[in-house]
């Protein structure tokens, strides 16, 4: 698939930059093949002291939207300075652009496609260019694994602190490709109406409605209760923790990254309730 260890740049520390030594991964690549061990390899042999984190590579394959939750979800808790590659990425080997952004003290290296689509309404831009320079890069680069020949030896560049901008030209804001993420929305004034954007290994299904979400529908009174819809399914209210109903009795709560949940105590919710992503799910305010 092209590239060879003879071809990687080793980087030299630039003075007066921030070092940012840790790296995460956000991949659809799964832990079956050696994708993701090469492109270790890769950083390694240009940074060799390179913290390297994995968010997780069970993104299912080219799903843009889980990606974009997760990074958002995700990039707060790591040190800032951190270099977060994400490479979900159905356009590779296309004209899609690679981009490299510098915000609220990170840097996130992805491809053109979306997957930053939560995350830039979450702060300022400080600077966002398009990673068109070679001299970084594996030589030759495949046309079907990026990965390895740009986002990895670019993103441990980065780490060993050279400036974002002598990676490329300048890109518009406006040039950043938007996914069409649905929001959460408010039918008839007295239902809250959200969608499974993720589905963990245990089960849990996880809906785009937030905190924010819900305080924007009912208001801040506690007392009132919820009636939690999907399918067939109802549950009447939320729980404050998995274990406050019986073994594998379903149950909503909002999760670890503040979005409301449907879980099943100790089993699947997802197969024993028949959900998948993009199915839809309803909040309605008790009478």
């Amino acid at each position: 698939m092209g590239g060879s260890p003879s071809s990687i740049i080793r980087a030299k520390r630039v003075k007066n930059r921030f070092i940012m030594s840790t790296i995460t991964l956000l991949t659809d690549f799964g832990s079956e093949d050696a994708y993701v061990g090469v492109m270790k390899g890769v950083i390694l042999s240009v940074n060799s002291s390179a913290k390297i984190i994995d968010i997780s590579h069970a993104v299912d394959p080219q799903d843009l939207v889980e990606a974009a939750y997760l990074i958002q979800s995700c990039y707060r808790y790591f040190p800032e300075h951190t270099v977060h590659i994400v490479v979900v990425d159905p356009g590779v080997g296309s004209d899609r652009a690679i981009v490299a952004l510098e915000m609220m003290g990170h840097v996130f290296l992805v491809p053109n496609n979306g997957v930053l689509t939560l995350l830039v309404d979450e702060g300022e831009i400080d600077a966002m260019v398009r990673v068109e320079n070679t001299h970084y890069f594996l030589n030759p680069i495949s046309q079907t694994f990026h990965g390895r020949d740009i986002f990895a030896p670019v993103g441990a560049h980065i780490s060993m602190g050279i400036d974002i901008n002598s990676l490329g030209s300048p890109l518009d804001p406006q040039d950043l490709v938007s996914l069409d993420i649905p929001k959460p929305r408010i039918s008839n004034g007295d239902e809250l109406i959200g969608t499974f954007v993720s589905i963990d290994r245990f089960g849990n299904c996880i809906s785009n409605i937030d905190g924010d979400d819900l305080k924007k529908f009912a208001g801040n009174d506690d007392e009132k209760g919820f009636e939690i819809k999907t399918g067939k399914n109802i549950i009447a209210g939320f729980s404050q923790r998995y274990a406050d109903v019986e073994p594998e009795s379903p149950l909503a709560i909002f999760g670890s990254f503040g979005y409301l949940e449907l879980a099943l105590n100790c089993g699947n919710a997802s197969r024993r309730l028949k959900i998948k992503k993009g199915d839809a799910i309803t909040l309605k305010l008790k009478k």
